[in-house]
């Protein structure tokens, strides 16, 4: 008999439609899902308290008596310190990161505000009491940016809405440019021909006026906006040049209107306004891969699970809500919401978006599974150990996160001069004006032409982006393969290793025995797998995998720390069976009047361990084993690996002290391991990598987490390092080069407003499309 004929799901009460994706709701909600009420929340600009009423189909009638949302009671007590998670909207560049940051920074009792660019998530610590989570809230908001309790569910909704607002401005923008660039035509062929009248001159003005001031004061919400509320917080951003050329472009246009003169550039002001949404919205794009990749995974654990009850009925309940030792239903094609151990069922697991690996796993029961992989095939029991913030999903995100809030040389470099760019470029604007003026004699018309054109041209878009930009896309193409990145510095000191120091178990090999030939026949095979299939021993699991058609025995009795009996039967070790020891993993079967059959087992290489030896030392990296395991057993895994330096028994405190003397040689070693033994030695390494199959401890130590099997995937993560510290660079040297050159061009009266949008705009892209040039593969990972 099947053995989930006895578990029911609960019917379903469906009674009205999703108010956001017009799916069916259970039980009359209003929503299906937390995920569809957020969104709604988001694009609507519902109240939080709305929100979370809507959550449960309560939602209080709007008033002005409606209770607000009270984000206190989302903080998070860990002792004297409270933490906050919240999910920013309206955040572009690095630079709103920087003014949220700098802002909580002021406030006494934060310890620590940092926000992640690509989910948007803030987190908050503080010593105080909780109800200080309302006070930042509100200075948040004060910036001009939307704030609510962080769910991940809302992440692509708040994207969606944010394109569509940028796209409609673009349109009304190249609407208008379209429209105003026609009256501007027919006034330079009037200038250059003298056919055109001063009446006529004149009307053609106050067209392109009521075409362009209603376009710009619309389109150019994006910038004023931030601007704005900046300025009201006592703050400069990147806004604000733009904002002031824009403005004081139309205003003197517009005064030359009213007075009758010459010239008006209404089309500079819309055309400027619809190239800075363009380069705006493809920054935006550029930077959106990453982002939509950590989105997803975020995203991936948020339906409903089935939690059974002692009837075996399945329950929807949201994920974080399941408690270790609750059974929960996984049907095929869902993707599991917990982590967990299979209680009951077989099937193929789609593991591929947490570790990058294609081919599907086969799991059955007493297999780990984890939250937002995907069921395949057959249904599964699983029995839950961690929901929510507990499971590997969530670890995978906090270390994504990690990486982005810490902050490298380059960055802080990049901090510091936007830090004092933004008041330098209001002094040169206004010394341009003053320059000209009052200097040259120019009409101030004209004077203030000049001074727009400097606001415009020394934006510093491109050197706020020069950094971010590479990171994130580097970053977000390694976790496409399964590598995550958890140190902001990690690239740098990636980029500086000269020595690989490899651990061997779990590392150069696989971590996990495997039978290997010997003088056994079939039959002693298949005998000895019998017994094996009940035990969870690591060499009684490796002899049962071989072997994975023979049926468990019946009746087989375990003594621990010797071996297994069923009967006369025994499967252990030598002292058990009473035969001779031999050398290295070994397992021996004894049957009445037979001789011992042994059974070998050896810890495999990687695949690809010779070939990723190899691309290290073809990098410059010198390759070198550590291990704390046996001579002969290291010398044989160097041997394999085509590696000619080896140290074994090497305990933690050994490999502490290779590395120290490494580093008193000048090298920068990186460390690569997997073990609670690597845990020290990873720490205490110039930069290092951890394997996700190993502890926990050693991969809190890392600065990198590989999620596949492959060895490969180290000289990959090097070589990528290694670009974007060529890219950064270059980036840099693009952004300082390009305000070199435009400035002195803008100030000596060279570059009209327009041809500053364009050579600000042309900027910022190329150092767009030159940090993903990182995303490029080295040959032996294709």
């Amino acid at each position: 008999m099947n053995a989930f004929t006895e578990t029911r799901l609960a019917p379903p009460r469906v009674t009205t439609a999703c108010a956001h994706c017009a799916a069916p709701c259970p039980d009359g909600a209003r929503f299906c899902c937390a995920g569809c009420a957020g969104a709604h929340a988001l694009i609507s600009g519902l109240g939080l308290d709305r929100f979370y009423a809507r959550l449960e189909g309560k939602a209080p009638k709007p008033g002005p008596d409606a209770p607000r949302h009270d984000l206190a009671a989302r903080a998070r007590t860990d002792g004297d310190v409270r933490t906050l998670d919240l999910m920013v909207g309206g955040i572009t560049c690095a630079a709103c990161c920087w003014l949220i940051e700098q802002v909580l920074a002021r406030e006494p009792d934060v310890t620590w505000a940092r926000v992640a660019l690509s989910t948007r998530r803030l987190t908050i610590r503080w010593h105080g009491p909780a109800a200080r989570a309302n006070d930042f809230g509100a200075r948040i908001a004060a910036l001009g940016f939307a704030v609510a309790p962080f769910d991940p569910s809302c992440l692509a909704a708040g994207d969606e809405a944010e394109a569509k607002r940028l796209l409609r401005a673009m349109g009304i923008a190249a609407f208008a440019s379209m429209n105003v660039m026609l009256v501007s035509v027919a006034v330079w062929v009037g200038h250059a021909t003298g056919d055109m009248g001063p009446a006529t001159r004149d009307l053609m003005h106050w067209l392109a006026a009521l075409i362009a001031l209603p376009a710009v004061a619309v389109a150019g919400m994006p910038f004023f906006r931030p601007a704005f509320t900046a300025l009201r917080a006592g703050r400069a951003s990147l806004d604000l040049p733009i904002s002031l050329g824009v403005l004081a472009t139309c205003a003197m246009s517009l005064s030359e209107t009213i007075r009758g003169g010459d010239y008006a550039y209404f089309d500079s002001a819309i055309m400027l306004v619809f190239l800075l949404l363009v380069g705006r919205y493809l920054d935006r794009r550029a930077r959106g891969r990453a982002r939509e990749a950590a989105a997803r995974l975020m995203t991936l654990n948020r339906a409903p699970v089935g939690v059974l009850d002692h009837a075996g009925v399945a329950h929807p309940r949201a994920p974080e809500g399941v408690r270790p030792g609750e059974r929960v239903l996984v049907a095929p094609g869902e993707r599991i919401g917990v982590d967990g151990v299979v209680l009951s069922g077989r099937t193929t697991l789609d593991e591929s978006l947490l570790t990058g690996e294609t081919l599907p796993r086969a799991a059955g029961p007493g297999d780990t599974v984890h939250a937002g992989t995907l069921n395949r095939d057959a249904a599964l029991v699983v029995e839950a150990r961690a929901s929510g913030a507990g499971t590997l999903l969530a670890a995978i995100v906090r270390l994504m996160e990690r990486a982005e809030q810490s902050r490298s040389r380059f960055v802080a470099l990049a901090d510091r001069v936007s830090r004092w760019y933004t008041p330098l470029v209001h002094v040169l604007a206004a010394g341009t004006f003053l320059l000209w003026w009052g200097v040259f004699d120019v009409v101030w018309q004209q004077a203030l032409v000049y001074a727009v054109a400097v606001l415009i041209i020394t934006c510093p878009c491109a050197l706020g982006i020069a950094v971010p930009a590479v990171q994130v896309a580097a970053a977000g193409g390694l976790m496409r393969r399964g590598v995550l990145i958890t140190s902001g510095t990690a690239f740098e000191r990636l980029a500086q290793a000269d020595v690989a120091v490899l651990d061997k178990t779990g590392t150069l090999t696989r971590g996990r025995p495997a039978l290997q030939p010997g003088a056994w026949t079939a039959e002693d095979l298949r005998a000895a797998a019998a017994l094996a299939a009940t035990s969870r021993h690591p060499l009684a699991r490796a002899l049962a995998a071989a072997a994975s058609d023979v049926p468990a025995a019946p009746d087989v009795v375990e003594h621990p720390g010797e071996g297994l009996s069923c009967g006369t039967v025994r499967l252990g070790s030598a002292a058990f069976v009473g035969a001779a020891p031999g050398d290295g993993m070994e397992l021996f079967l004894a049957r009445p009047g037979a001789a011992p059959v042994r059974f070998a087992f050896a810890d495999v290489p990687r695949p690809d361990a010779r070939d990723a030896v190899a691309a290290l030392a073809a990098q410059g990296l010198v390759p070198e084993l550590l291990s704390g395991d046996r001579a002969p057993a290291v010398a044989e895994a160097a041997r394999d690996a085509g590696i000619t330096r080896w140290t074994a028994s090497a305990d933690p405190a050994a490999k502490i002290a290779r590395l120290e003397a490494l580093k008193r040689d000048g090298r920068r070693p990186l460390m690569v391991g997997d073990g609670l033994n690597d845990a020290p030695a990873l720490a205490a390494a110039h930069v290092s990598i951890a394997y996700a199959s190993g502890a926990d401890i050693a991969q809190a130590a890392a600065d990198v987490v590989v999620q596949t099997d492959r060895l490969g995937a180290v000289p990959d993560t090097v070589a990528v390092a290694r670009r974007a510290q060529r890219l950064v660079r270059q980036n840099i040297a693009i952004s300082l080069g390009y305000n070199v050159v435009a400035v002195p061009l803008a100030i000596a009266g060279f570059v009209t407003p327009l041809i500053a949008a364009v050579a600000m705009a042309a900027s910022s892209l190329t150092v767009i499309l030159n940090a993903l040039r990182v995303e490029r593969r080295p040959a032996w990972t294709r």
